[in-house]
């Protein structure tokens, strides 16, 4: 192809989407849409954010805060979608109208083989029969406390491990560790047991070791912006390959999960399972739908995506949590040795799940990382599933709208929160009543809220606590190369999750006091 027959090519798509727009924009003309920044012909507001130096979540609650308000419209090439940035907008969105905003904006990336994404699937599946028969099995069989508290040894294990590798790897506190790649083991490992009670990272593992490459490179392709999804019509080329690659790795790491699967029904064929020993392989084996829309069982797929899922949502978002409240206790020195104190003098020799409602403070550590610092800025994106109407009639939001939930901005709302930069745990220690991450506060809601809140929420509220104070209570921590604490990088970063820019690093002292 000459250089003539490219430059018309790309003046012919140009066209096509030119014109797409401007029917789009015709067909929304008269609707009262929230008020938003002026969009560019095809590519919208794509490019306003585009060169911001900020990142999304904090360009576009400047924008809220300073000139369109708590309800924002953009256009992202063809993609309409609306930003809530306030807790009263929040409200709206995920109490008042609930029903009308439960759907879920579907990436090209979490597509499957012929654009299927929802079978099996808790987050993209839309909502309805299937996706409550989903949230039941979570609420009822995953996340109960019962199920939770048998398996208390299990994510005990997991973080002694994770503390003798950190101390290995620290060589008496002579080397420097990526911290977040600690966590990342981890929460990945955690997942592993609950799963397939099975050690994924053990060096005997080869399977496991496999698997965790190719779930790391799903989230990493994932959390790449893809041009296919904001202009439909370059879908089926794929320009970045971020689908195909995507879909490459989840299909081999469903190959090897789909081995421990085939591995596990022959093991309940032959001498069947312990009813104290069963994980959650084994609820997904033994479910039998008794509804008119639930399946009679589940399919391999389908039990192949929802413990992919529990991987994928669970081991970037644990880890991000993590990574980021150990920096703002490395940034905030007398915050640190404050939680040290509470930690050693009131647990003991090892950090213990029974512990943790006799730690206020470690608990309100955890509360204020996620306040600052939501692993998901703007929840997992929503999608009106008819229009409604917002302020009191006094703008709509159509059908199919992609609607975020800018929870960054409200967890720094200065209408709110005090000082809301600061890093302060002793905000959430004050009374009466102060504010929890349960979804009944709106002001901070880093788990979401209403019928597309996470389901995980009991997990976390163990896991991340615990993580936290193991690492603490253990070790003494300086950073590397002389740095000093206000001198740390607290900079962001966007993929699946938000991170920090420069990974945090440090060196881990052990702590051999009583």
């Amino acid at each position: 192809m000459d250089n003539n027959e490219v430059v018309c090519t790309l003046t012919s798509l140009a066209l096509i989407l030119y014109v797409a727009w401007l029917i789009t924009t015709k067909r929304r003309r008269h609707r009262p849409l929230p008020p938003g920044p002026k969009p560019w012909p095809v590519v919208g507001n794509m490019f306003q954010l585009a060169i911001s130096p900020l990142p999304p979540h904090q360009t576009l609650s400047k924008l809220a805060r300073g000139v369109h308000g708590p309800f924002m419209t953009l256009r992202l090439g063809s993609m309409l979608t609306v930003v809530a940035s306030s807790s009263s907008a929040a409200r709206e969105v995920l109490r008042d109208c609930d029903v009308a905003l439960a759907g879920r904006k579907i990436y090209e990336a979490m597509k499957g083989e012929r654009g299927k994404s929802s079978e099996g699937s808790l987050i993209t599946a839309q909502y309805g029969a299937y996706w409550r028969m989903l949230r039941r099995l979570c609420t009822t069989q995953f996340f109960v406390t019962r199920r939770l508290d048998s398996m208390c040894n299990v994510r005990a294990r997991c973080m002694d491990q994770m503390v003798r590798f950190v101390e290995e790897a620290g060589q008496n506190g002579t080397k420097t560790v990526d911290i977040g790649r600690y966590f990342f083991l981890m929460a990945f490992n955690l997942i592993g047991n609950l799963m397939f009670s099975k050690d994924l990272l053990d060096p005997d593992s080869k399977q496991g070791s496999k698997f965790f490459y190719h779930a790391g490179k799903v989230m990493e392709f994932a959390g790449r912006p893809n041009v296919s999804d904001f202009f439909p019509l370059l879908r089926f080329l794929d320009p970045q390959g971020i689908r195909r690659q995507t879909q490459f790795h989840v299909e081999r790491a469903f190959e090897i999960a789909g081995e421990f699967i085939r591995e596990r029904m022959e093991v309940m064929k032959s001498k069947g399972r312990d009813e104290k020993a069963k994980d959650y392989l084994d609820v997904l084996l033994e479910f039998r739908g008794d509804g008119p829309e639930e399946p009679s069982k589940f399919s391999s797929r389908t039990i192949n995506v929802i413990v992919f899922e529990m991987f994928t949502a669970g081991t970037d978002t644990t880890t991000s949590t993590l990574e980021w409240a150990l920096a703002e206790l490395l940034h905030n020195p007398r915050t640190l040795t404050k939680l040290q104190n509470e930690l050693r003098t009131s647990t003991s020799q090892t950090l213990q799940e029974q512990d943790l409602p006799n730690l206020p403070y470690l608990q309100a550590v955890i509360k204020e990382t996620l306040r600052l610092h939501p692993p998901l800025p703007f929840l997992v994106p929503h999608k009106a599933m008819s229009t409604c109407h917002i302020l009191n009639g006094q703008y709509t939001i159509p059908k199919e709208t992609q609607v975020l939930v800018n929870v960054w901005a409200i967890g720094r709302d200065p209408d709110t929160w005090p000082d809301p930069m600061i890093f302060r745990p002793e905000r959430f220690l004050s009374n009466p009543n102060p504010r929890d991450f349960k979804g009944h506060d709106f002001e901070f809601l880093p788990f979401g809220s209403g019928r597309r809140m996470c389901p995980a929420l009991p997990l976390a509220t163990r896991v991340l606590p615990m993580a936290l104070g193991s690492m603490v209570r253990s070790f003494d921590w300086a950073l590397a190369d002389g740095l000093r604490p206000e001198e740390l990088d607290m900079s962001e970063r966007m993929g699946i999750t938000l991170r920090k820019a420069i990974p945090l690093e440090a060196i881990p002292i052990s702590f051999k006091g009583v």
